[in-house]
């Protein structure tokens, strides 16, 4: 093994001249470090809330990540202040991912001289490094790969996209905490050792190589540059600049909402009219059948042993609230604020009793099948007067694809926690 080591590294893209761009080198690498340092720390910030919005250990149909042990250690009660919580969370980690995209593959291309490094393992340490490069690269493709699946609702890997997404974000952190402990120092110095002012005023006929150091990134054999590092960094930005205008309307809402064309994925077209808004699946996607929400549909409230069951008119008759709320989806994309109307959560469990401190509500749907047909909320959820099992939106009836006959409506809920279709609320269960 010593003898194959020293007798150089094979032909090909291990050799030191095989990489021949005069941008390569330690500052250029280390700009498109520091965005990616902060974006993806705001991304794993966010993507831990948007977990914890689920409530996750309250029942196992919340969860779709089992087995979480210790990685569970920051969950705690998802509020309902401010309503708009939710929807801001996940617009920033989806539209974050979407726009880091040209600056992650910039990135990757600027340290891939690093990726066929000769010997490919030079002590114990360097060992460690190494392993952590191909965790962290590894880790980075995987969560964005099947995040932007997962935005466009195309479930083409193996497994739950959450449990797959939750346990990969995990690894990959590791490995990026490893990394970042092992070359801040470097990235420091490299930035330090060129103004950014500077680089952005250099035109193409004055740029040159970086000094060669022992990072590796640096050519031996530096190619005439046909780009300047400016250039370069306009290029990347422009890519990002065009993303977020293609992405950030549908959770933001407003005109960008028009030329949203690339992802977050809103769903099938829902028309105009007072249900003019965006839903992930219809009810015959899901299964749902004209028997199912028709005049024989009944609403059963429970508590222990009190229960009630309740036609539709029934529910009508009951005293109505309104509350001024957004649907926002894990996949990124938000509704604006719509005008629901129906009875309060609480208003229904005192119905069964519980007139004071009413507990939390275990919400089961007739769709027969799939994720998240039936959820759990907590109390405080059930206690905010704007949580409503909801009857109509914008002045008329609920359409079947908006859950018709009833539906939750939570503020500061995940979409797929705001029930449709709900025949069944058991106060103080679970299920």
């Amino acid at each position: 093994m010593r003898a194959l080591f020293a007798a150089g590294p094979p032909p090909g893209p291990a050799r030191p001249g095989f990489w021949r761009s005069p941008l390569r080198g330690p500052w250029l690498t280390s700009v498109f470090g520091l965005i990616l340092l902060v974006g993806i720390s705001v991304m794993f910030v966010t993507g831990l809330l948007s977990y914890a919005a689920y409530n996750p250990d309250l029942s196992p149909v919340n969860d779709q990540t089992p087995d979480k042990g210790i990685l569970g250690f920051y969950l705690f009660s998802w509020p309902t202040h401010p309503y708009w919580l939710y929807r801001l969370l996940q617009g920033v980690h989806v539209t974050l991912g979407v726009v880091l995209i040209p600056i992650l593959l910039a990135k990757l291309w600027s340290v891939v001289p690093k990726l066929f490094s000769w010997p490919p393992v030079r002590s114990v340490s360097h060992a460690l490094e190494r392993l952590s490069v191909l965790l962290l690269v590894g880790g980075v493709l995987f969560e964005f790969i099947t995040g932007i699946l997962n935005i466009q609702l195309h479930y083409i890997f193996p497994g739950s996209f959450y449990t797959l997404h939750f346990y990969g974000a995990w690894v990959f952190i590791g490995a990026f905490v490893v990394h970042i402990a092992f070359r801040i120092p470097t990235m420091v110095r490299a930035l330090r050792s060129r103004r950014m002012r500077t680089e952005l005023r250099t035109p193409l006929e004055r740029t040159e190589p970086e000094p060669a150091d022992d990072t590796g990134l640096v050519s031996p054999r530096p190619a005439p540059p046909t780009m300047s590092r400016r250039g370069a960094l306009g290029m990347v930005g422009l890519g990002s600049a065009t993303l977020l205008v293609v992405t950030a309307g549908q959770s933001i809402g407003g005109p960008l909402r028009r030329v949203a064309l690339l992802a977050p994925h809103g769903g099938p077209n829902p028309g105009s009219g007072p249900g003019g808004f965006q839903i992930n699946k219809t009810a015959a996607d899901v299964g749902i059948q004209a028997r199912d929400i028709g005049p024989d549909w009944r609403l059963t409230v429970r508590a222990g042993n009190r229960q009630i069951v309740l036609t539709r008119a029934q529910v009508l008759a009951l005293p109505q609230h309104g509350a001024s709320l957004p649907i926002a989806c894990v996949e990124g994309w938000s509704t604006d604020n719509q005008d629901w109307s129906g009875v309060r959560l609480a208003d229904l469990a005192a119905l069964v009793g519980l007139h004071t401190s009413p507990p939390g509500v275990a919400v089961e749907s007739v769709q027969r099948g799939g994720a998240f047909r039936s959820t759990v909320l907590r109390d405080n959820q059930v206690r905010d007067s704007r949580s409503l099992l909801a009857l109509r939106v914008n002045g008329a009836d609920l359409t079947p694809d908006h859950g018709y006959p009833a539906r939750i409506i939570v503020p500061a809920n995940p979409g797929v926690h705001n029930t449709k279709w709900v025949t069944r609320l058991t106060f103080g269960g679970t299920l």
